[in-house]
């Protein structure tokens, strides 16, 4: 606590009444009470803590003749709950005993409507929670980490970093729907806080995890899967190997059409070497060739003999009798 505030503090010392009779004991009792948590709030917050409880209680007997004191301890109280978990937090360093000292203080600043120590606390406890999920992360321990993020959004629904966080945990255990849950959230965080760097970033984050998804759907050759999961991927802004794979599905599929309208939009987007384009052009020769359109195959296969698809380029211009 600084000087500032414990002049501030000190300046509250109350002068015990001359008045004689039982309610000016028990008045004088509570003015006690309140006066010993002033001289301990320096040196020992949980004893000062104990003392002001002891000075509301005993003005809450007393009635309205105490009223005066009650108030000037409810003052003073919620902060030094406040402050001892600040210490647990930044001086001990224990991170559940901070947590449990911080829900304390927040359920005493929420008895007593005190709405600075309500906010301080939360930011307390958002910072002990992150030091708690990011030790169960770097652990491997997703389950809790999750827990302690999950912690952080019921303080703040819109934390940024918890929820990119549960994100990437849901990427790692290859869980879509959650994923997708957890990055939905964040992406609509950061439209609304008009942050075009990091929504670039999320957009591409999701619309690869799903793309990589799909991949594994297509060689799985669970087609319809690999479909829905690259429809998902597209959700997330247009892509050129989302349409690679598109294609690739499609013609699997034996979806022609489709095919060959996939292929050529990632062509659009394409704007590499001839060897970068080979692949989309395959997809297309694929396509028209399974459509019948034997000049337009001939044609893409001829701009697929690049690269990786060089030797196989060639042999369907020669199966196709390609001039």
């Amino acid at each position: 606590m600084s000087t500032s505030a414990l002049k501030q503090i000190l300046g509250l010392l109350i002068v015990t009444s001359m008045t004689t009779g039982v309610f000016a004991q028990e008045r004088n009792d509570a003015i006690k009470a309140f006066n010993t948590g002033v001289g301990l709030m320096k040196t020992d917050i949980p004893g000062a803590i104990n003392a002001f409880e002891s000075s509301i209680s005993i003005a809450e007997q007393v009635g309205d003749s105490a009223n005066d004191i009650r108030q000037k301890a409810i003052n003073v109280l919620p902060g030094l709950y406040y402050q001892r978990a600040y210490n647990i937090l930044t001086v001990d360093k224990n991170v559940p005993t901070a947590i449990q000292a911080s829900k304390k203080s927040m359920e005493v600043a929420q008895k007593y409507q005190n709405q600075t120590v309500i906010d301080n606390t939360g930011k307390i406890l958002i910072q002990a929670y992150s030091t708690m999920a990011s030790e169960f992360f770097a652990a491997k321990d997703y389950e809790n980490a999750i827990h302690a993020f999950d912690s952080i959004l019921m303080i703040n629904p819109g934390h940024l970093t918890a929820l990119n966080n549960k994100a990437l945990i849901y990427r790692t255990l290859a869980n879509r729907e959650e994923f997708a849950r957890s990055m939905d959230a964040y992406i609509e965080q950061l439209n609304a806080a008009n942050d075009t760097a990091r929504l670039a970033q999320a957009q591409t984050m999701a619309r690869d995890f799903f793309r990589v998804e799909a991949g594994k759907a297509n060689t799985a050759k669970d087609f319809a899967g690999a479909l829905e999961l690259l429809n998902t991927a597209s959700m997330y802004g247009e892509d050129k190997n989302v349409y690679y794979q598109m294609a690739n599905v499609y013609n699997s599929l034996k979806n022609y059409s489709e095919a060959a309208e996939s292929a050529k939009a990632g062509l659009a987007l394409e704007t590499g070497s001839a060897e970068d384009k080979a692949k989309f052009y395959w997809e297309l020769g694929t396509a028209q060739a399974g459509m019948g359109d034997t000049g337009a195959a001939c044609e893409s296969y001829g701009n697929s003999s690049f690269g990786a698809f060089a030797e196989a380029s060639k042999a369907q211009r020669t199966n196709l009798k390609c001039p």
